[in-house]
């Protein structure tokens, strides 16, 4: 039977007040605060081969799981992995309440760089249909719910939204979490002062030389001296992502990689967690009760930054568990 969601602690939350600002709040959140109060979360890695000959890494986490508890699935965020501060804290409050919990990597995200002639993107809807039933099948009566992050979060409502009445077949429940669900705001965003001079450069620095093994491996897949000059997502997008995934141009990788447009035809609950100071997905794109449709939950707070919702734990030591345990809640309440 169905369970009323429970009351959140998203619920007027608040940040610390010495972090005052949408950029305080995620910056503090990934650099400094406590990701996880019982011990640090282990994983155990297992490769999987994708049916285009490619790979993917999925880490499961180590602690012990009662039969029948429900898996928790998170799709990290834009050059995320396990090792991220909001991975560890959905881990640790995974473990807390007994659910197993895995983190599948994009590919290129573990580590290693992957083998085919592409990445991965924000609407990779087909790839979320693949892993999320490949860990059903690997976890036979295990009830499935899924939670993505910034990237991670509008990639899984995609699926919810092109799956339609079919994701009910495969999950109980799915969260997004700060995800830019109208790509084109979210990058138009990113690219201006401040983000540009901070987040833009953070993101680059790792996706550029990446790009740039990706042309060792395949010569003439992208023009080299063009991706140098890339100083915004928006170059980078028209040059890499969008022509390696199916997409014309970053134009149109935005517009038809976004959820928005698709939220009303999700047929499982789900939920969208945004803070309306987020520096990375300006307030006025978030979608309306009127955009998503019956079977989706909008929670938007007036603080949070991006991915941070920083809170106090006595003694006067922030940590990034509420928002995990918000989420996690809401999931476990809609199983």
């Amino acid at each position: 039977m169905k369970r009323e969601p429970l009351p959140t602690a998203m619920d007027g939350y608040r940040a610390p007040w010495w972090l005052p600002g949408g950029n305080a709040q995620t910056l503090w959140a990934a650099l400094y605060a406590q990701r996880h109060f019982g011990p640090t979360p282990r994983w155990q890695r297992t490769r999987w081969d994708t049916p285009d000959g490619d790979f993917i890494d999925v880490d499961l986490s180590t602690h012990t799981v009662p039969p029948g508890a429900p898996l928790l699935v998170l799709f990290h965020g834009l050059e995320g992995s396990s090792a991220s501060q909001y991975a560890v804290a959905f881990a640790d409050f995974a473990a807390s309440e007994g659910l197993a919990f895995a983190v599948p990597h994009f590919r290129g995200c573990s580590g290693e760089i992957n083998r085919a002639p592409r990445a991965y993107h924000s609407g990779d809807f087909q790839e979320i249909d693949w892993i999320l039933k490949r860990l059903a099948a690997d976890h036979p009566g295990r009830p499935l719910l899924a939670v993505g992050v910034s990237l991670g979060g509008n990639a899984l409502l995609r699926w919810a939204g092109e799956m339609g009445e079919g994701a009910a077949h495969t999950v109980r429940a799915v969260a997004a979490v700060c995800s830019p669900l109208d790509l084109a705001a979210g990058g138009h965003a990113i690219g201006r002062g401040f983000n540009r001079l901070v987040y833009t450069r953070m993101f680059l620095s790792s996706m550029v030389p990446k790009a740039l093994r990706k042309l060792e491996q395949y010569p003439g897949l992208f023009d080299r001296e063009a991706l140098l000059a890339a100083r915004d997502l928006y170059s980078f997008d028209n040059l890499f992502t969008a022509p390696l995934h199916g997409f014309r141009d970053t134009e149109d990788y935005w517009a038809r990689a976004s959820a928005k447009p698709v939220l009303a035809q999700i047929r499982v609950p789900a939920l969208a967690l945004n803070a309306r100071n987020d520096p990375f997905v300006p307030a006025a794109s978030l979608p309306t009760p009127r955009d998503a449709g019956p079977c989706v939950t909008l929670w938007q707070t007036a603080q949070g930054g991006h991915v941070g919702f920083p809170a106090l734990r006595p003694p006067l030591r922030s940590h990034v568990r509420a928002m995990p345990e918000a989420v996690g809640r809401w999931l476990l309440a809609n199983i």
